[in-house]
């Protein structure tokens, strides 16, 4: 307890400088904890932005495939009801979905846009898009449209948009939003008929096809078969499972998050260099203080833990108040950045103001061990001496 009140008396006793030790700490930490924060909303919104992946395996055509706009559909690379056939053999007893993908111009009203489509068996639906209002379209006329591109048009259920050639859809249904996906991308498309699409377009064979995979565990072997049945002698078809990009993705952005911590931990080395000033400033001035304490019998160690401790006290302090402050940083932060404040409350979002403040106490004591060192090591005599 001896040596707490020495270290608060010396703190009540330079408490300007005190407070500036303090002030940096304060900041070191916030600026820690606050790029920590937001570089796990990003991690986490990008992660909820890329939905239905995971358990997704692309196919497409080696050459490419899948135009845009109505004049760009088309192409001579397409999966074949064949290739479908095998693909599905081989990928048993997962579920192979194919569909064409183009786009086109659409309007309602005195709205215009522009809608990726997709077209797909009508039983399919259901597997990769979900109806928020209006029902899942059945034979084949009508279009199902995504949220994002209801919203632009203002489209309701029953709605008749018309695309650029003239050909006007009946709107069935309004899908839930679904966010960015590796397969297809429903948020700002009309989804219709395999039937309509082949016959307006004049297209045959696939753009691509979806393979949903219902153990995670296999999506490697069922690639590696995908890849054998196809691709033995050439390239016919090119293959990617969507979780393997997201992990790439999420790697990049976990690299972001990290530099932008150590870019805010060098505030914080900045208050531990002031911490040193400090403390060397303390010793120098006590050194009389400590002769006298050395000569009534106070060992070394309980010397070093005097310091210890005020270096402890400052960290602790400043710390404690830097977490707090950083809490309110990164709901002001999550706000304006990621329009959101709910990543804030995830485990991994508060353990960076834990981290964060524990590398504020860390440095702080860090910080305080060679002040602490020298001032243990001071000759009682010549302290005495000192003046």
């Amino acid at each position: 307890m001896i040596f707490v009140d020495f270290a608060v008396r010396n703190l009540r006793r330079n408490w300007f400088r005190s407070l500036l030790a303090i002030l940096g700490i304060i900041i070191g930490v916030l600026s820690i904890s606050s790029m920590g924060i937001l570089g796990n909303g990003i991690v986490l919104s990008v992660s909820d932005s890329f939905t239905s992946v995971g358990d997704s395996i692309v196919v497409s055509p080696h050459s490419g495939g899948g135009g845009f706009g109505g004049v760009t559909v088309g192409t001579s690379a397409r999966l074949s009801e064949q290739q479908i056939l095998e693909l599905s053999r081989a990928v048993s007893p997962n579920k192979v979905i194919p569909f064409y993908m183009g786009g086109d111009s659409v309007t309602y009203g005195n709205e215009d846009g522009f809608a990726s489509i997709y077209g797909m068996d009508t039983d399919d639906m259901p597997t990769l898009v979900t109806v928020k209002s209006g029902m899942y379209l059945r034979g084949n006329t009508g279009a199902m449209i995504g949220s994002t591109l209801a919203d632009q048009l203002k489209v309701k259920v029953g709605s008749k948009v018309v695309l650029g050639d003239g050909t006007i859809l009946s709107v069935v249904a309004i899908l839930e939003e679904r966010g960015l996906g590796f397969d297809i991308n429903p948020d700002n498309s009309l989804i219709v008929s395999k039937q309509w699409f082949s016959e307006h377009y004049e297209v045959k064979g696939y753009d691509q096809a979806i393979v949903k995979v219902t153990d995670l565990n296999q999506v490697a072997p069922v690639k590696q078969a995908i890849e054998k049945r196809f691709n033995r002698q050439k390239t016919v078809v090119d293959v990617y499972d969507t979780r393997s990009i997201l992990d790439a993705i999420l790697g990049a952005f976990n690299q972001i998050s990290t530099f932008t911590t150590v870019i805010g931990g060098i505030s914080l080395l900045v208050a531990g260099i002031s911490i040193l000033n400090i403390m060397m400033m303390s010793v120098t001035e006590r050194i009389r203080e400590i002769g006298i304490m050395r000569s009534l019998g106070t060992r070394r160690k309980e010397v070093r833990w005097m310091f210890i401790y005020e270096a402890l006290i400052l960290g602790f302090i400043g710390s404690l108040i830097g977490g707090l402050l950083s809490f309110g940083g990164g709901y002001v932060i999550s706000i304006f950045m990621l329009q959101t404040t709910k990543y804030l409350f995830y485990p991994s979002s508060l353990f960076a103001i834990v981290y964060g403040m524990g590398f504020g106490i860390g440095t702080s004591v860090l910080s305080g061990l060679y002040p602490a060192w020298k001032a243990s090591n001071l000759n009682p005599i010549e302290a005495l001496r000192y003046e």
